[in-house]
């Protein structure tokens, strides 16, 4: 399931970061990469506000579609 639909506060392990190359290498240099964990902490207005690898990291609806957990 796309992580724009995790439910807020359960923790869920990234299994494929999808999308063109570079927005795939942007993803996985933020830390998203498969078998990390990775946790929805709010949202606004549809974009994510997420923690991986001990960082909160913001990021767009768009962006959340394409990590897969």
């Amino acid at each position: 399931m796309p992580l724009v639909f995790a439910d807020i506060g359960k923790s869920y392990m990234i299994k494929r970061v999808g999308g063109q190359q570079e927005a795939k290498r942007r993803l996985e240099c933020m830390g998203f990469t498969p078998g990390e964990w990775v946790s929805v902490i709010n949202t606004v207005d549809g974009n994510l506000i997420v923690k991986v690898k001990e960082c909160r990291v913001a990021i767009s609806k768009e962006m959340a579609q394409r990590i897969i957990v």
